[in-house]
């Protein structure tokens, strides 16, 4: 079987009051920034807070009341995990879901909260896969692959068919990519909708493997790597999904982690949306200049999950400001007598900078006797008010040192 047009619309119905319609929204901070029209579907809204709620149900929706009650099993770096754990419930199916070691505890909690029973084993999604396929071989559950399979792949086609109605000036779609069944999806449906439209994937540059697969026109494995996108960390493109890619996928694009990381800020920032880095990845694919737009052009970026640990994210958020000279940090050496952290501080505030952390460093700087180092964290409104900061602590006769942002090896 291969998936057809009519499969997505025969997904639509199917779907019909279980989904969420997802807005597309448009993204004018970026609009003005790119030179184009730029639209973001808000998919990390969708129920389960990924778009695997989709294909999920199309598939078990499907099942005979015999194959329900065999149970049902699956693999997942996590969104696909709360997709299946939720229409499992919605159909009362008993679900198992193995999740990688890796994976984000707020997937893991909430896969948990949908009633699935979790087990954690291997360090890619791609052993979570094999142990799952054991499991299934071993107690006959009923196996939904998250790319691999043309029900799962025309209920995420779904999306493309919303953005071509409710954006029919669409010409460019841009879908990030880990095993490949959401842009298999998506593309099918926008190129036979509007076939001019062209669809741009996005992977993480970290785990990477679909443009070599294309190259050497089968699927290729290469070694995990980590990333924050950890939606879209798979080692191996799906056979079924890469064909489609190969004859509906335009071009596809890599992004970095510092990239990606601009593109969760940038959603939360200016959209005020919440997005992993699997979702961002197009926004970020787009902000770098990865793919060529031209003036002319309607954009629409997919925001496939919104998943992301609160921990991970105030990182990226704290990271990002560190480079973009929003949040610097000083050093400096101040007599090691009561009152001179006070009077320094006194001329911190003078230049309009925020303390947001103060160190005193003694022994591990070696400081002078009599000295004492102190490392501050200052917030600042921009990188030019940052270097106002350190001359002016320099003009009351401090000698401040400023730390980069680090020259750590991948």
């Amino acid at each position: 079987m291969t998936v057809k047009l009519s499969d997505i619309q025969d997904a639509r119905k199917i779907l019909q009051n279980i989904i969420l319609p997802t807005p597309i929204l448009a993204d004018n901070r970026m609009s003005n920034e790119i030179g184009a029209k730029i639209f973001l579907k808000a998919e990390c809204l969708q129920r389960s807070g990924s778009f695997k709620i989709r294909g999920a149900y199309n598939k078990i929706s499907r099942l005979s009341e015999a194959e329900k009650r065999r149970g049902i099993i699956t693999a997942s770096a996590g969104n696909h995990a709360q997709g299946v754990a939720l229409a499992a419930r919605l159909q009362d199916t008993k679900t198992t879901i193995v999740l990688p070691e890796f994976a984000p505890l707020t997937k893991i909690t909430a896969t948990k909260a949908q009633g699935a029973e979790v087990i954690m084993k291997g360090a890619s999604f791609d052993e979570a896969v094999a142990y799952s396929r054991e499991l299934q071989e071993k107690h006959g559950y009923i196996y939904v692959h998250a790319f691999e399979d043309e029900l799962v792949i025309a209920g995420q086609g779904t999306i493309g068919w919303e953005i071509v109605e409710d954006l029919p000036e669409t010409t460019v779609v841009v879908v990030p990519i880990g095993g490949g069944g959401v842009i298999s999806g998506i593309a099918l449906a926008v190129k036979n909708l509007l076939p001019n439209v062209r669809v741009i994937g996005v992977q993480a540059s970290n785990i990477a493997p679909v443009n070599r697969s294309l190259k050497e026109g089968k699927p290729i494995e290469i070694p995990f790597q980590s990333t924050i996108a950890d939606g879209i960390a798979v080692k191996r493109p799906g056979d079924m999904t890469l064909a489609i890619i190969r004859d509906y996928v335009d071009e596809v694009v890599e992004v970095s982690e510092e990239e990606i990381a601009r593109g969760i800020f940038h959603c939360v920032q200016n959209n005020h949306l919440v997005v992993e880095g699997a979702g961002a990845a197009g926004v970020a694919a787009l902000l770098s200049k990865k793919i060529n737009i031209k003036p002319d052009d309607t954009v629409c970026a997919v925001l496939c999950g919104g998943n992301i640990d609160a921990n991970l994210l105030a990182r990226i958020l704290e990271q990002v400001l560190v480079r973009q000279g929003r949040y610097i940090i000083l050093k400096l050496l101040v007599p090691d007598r009561p009152g001179m952290l006070a009077a320094l501080l006194n001329h911190v505030a003078e230049s309009g900078a925020n303390v947001v952390e103060v160190f005193h460093q003694r022994a591990m700087w070696l400081a002078p006797l009599g000295k004492t180092g102190i490392e501050m964290l200052l917030e600042v409104r921009d990188e030019k008010h940052g270097r106002e900061v350190y001359k002016h602590l320099e003009e009351v006769g401090y000698h401040v040192e400023r730390e980069g942002q680090g020259d750590w090896e991948e």
